[in-house]
């Protein structure tokens, strides 16, 4: 099958995903630093999203774009991955409402985490679909990060149970470790662009 139709529903789904964490935000009760302030907390929240799914959207776009074709395995993994992507936002909104208390921080990062293997999931099911010589293998190559996140995010949920906000810590690293290019995967769409 033609990929076109999933990366556009696919970026469709991402870009409701951030008009819905967007829309979360309300401006302060009084026009004064106080009150610009006090939403200071559910900004951060929203910025801490906003990053993982602009993460998970250039990533994607990165992996559609080194395939040809898709298969029914890929579609339904590309589901998987859109549904923990779409729950984003009420685990966003409910961790920053209860104040970052330990349950509703678990379940941000529980989100994290599943979104995660969701999007290994369907890494693996395209490079099974392109064969391990194909372009998405040979690019993503040993995949440390996407290997060492779903570790990093259970330790992140072990110190949630210690201390919630050392848990958003561990989540802000990850996210910080994934802003960090890889020039690898860069190169070979570029390649693939030109060929």
């Amino acid at each position: 099958m033609n990929k076109n139709r999933l990366e556009a529903f696919s970026d469709g789904v991402l870009a409701i995903i951030i008009t819905i964490m967007v829309l979360e935000l309300h401006v302060p009760d009084e026009p004064t630093w106080r009150g610009l302030g006090s939403v200071l907390p559910t900004f951060l929240s929203y910025l801490l999203s906003f990053v993982y799914v602009g993460i998970y959207w250039n990533n994607h776009h990165h992996m559609i774009h080194l395939a040809s074709r898709v298969n029914g395995a890929i579609l339904w993994a590309n589901q998987h991955l859109l549904f923990w992507l779409s729950l984003i936002p009420f685990t966003t909104r409910w961790m920053d409402e209860s104040g970052f208390v330990q349950i509703p921080v678990l379940t941000y990062g529980i989100n994290l985490l599943c979104a995660a293997i969701a999007y290994f999931i369907l890494e693996r099911a395209l490079i099974r679909q392109q064969g391990r010589d194909g372009p998405l293998a040979q690019a993503i190559g040993r995949d440390w990060k996407g290997k060492a996140s779903p570790l990093i995010y259970v330790a992140g949920l072990g110190l949630t149970a210690v201390q919630p906000l050392l848990g958003v810590a561990v989540y802000t690293i990850v996210a910080l470790i994934w802003l960090i290019p890889d020039r690898r995967v860069e190169h070979f769409v570029t390649h693939a662009h030109r060929d």
